[in-house]
């Protein structure tokens, strides 16, 4: 094999993922959300449930439930799925949560993407701090 065709060859082997991936498009429509853990408790030391109300923009008050695991053992990382509902008038709106998150110092960061009935996806990113018993988010619908 000459030598234009292995620089090619890993040309191509590096740079097409970059050509071909996706953005992640933060949407209009950010918002700040804030809540406070009401409820937090663990049945093995492992996984955790925590419970939450808050205030997210345009969605008002918010309930939200996680429960944080460590498939992989790895200790100060792991996953999350939850649920979140709210109501506006007659108007309610639920949402699943996923996501993946990490410790860092005394605060947890998550990363999520979450399933709204309104039919939005949207972006989370945000940090939970058990200490202080809140959780603040920034919050954007996919485009």
């Amino acid at each position: 094999m000459t030598l234009r065709k292995i620089l090619t060859l890993t040309f191509l082997l590096f740079a097409a993922p970059f050509g071909f991936g996706q953005d992640l498009n933060y949407g209009e429509g950010e918002f700040t959300a804030t809540f406070t853990i009401d409820a937090a408790h663990t049945t093995d030391g492992t996984n955790y449930s925590v419970a939450a109300t808050g205030e997210a923009g345009d969605y008002g008050r918010v309930y939200l439930s996680y429960e944080f695991t460590d498939k992989l053992g790895m200790g100060t990382m792991g996953e999350f799925t939850g649920y979140a509902w709210t109501q506006n008038g007659e108007q309610i709106e639920r949402a699943t949560l996923q996501g993946v998150y990490r410790k860092n110092g005394t605060v947890f960061d998550m990363y999520s993407l979450d399933v709204v009935t309104n039919g939005l996806i949207n972006i989370v990113s945000g940090q939970v701090d058990f200490v202080a018993k809140t959780m603040t988010f920034k919050v954007s619908p996919l485009q």
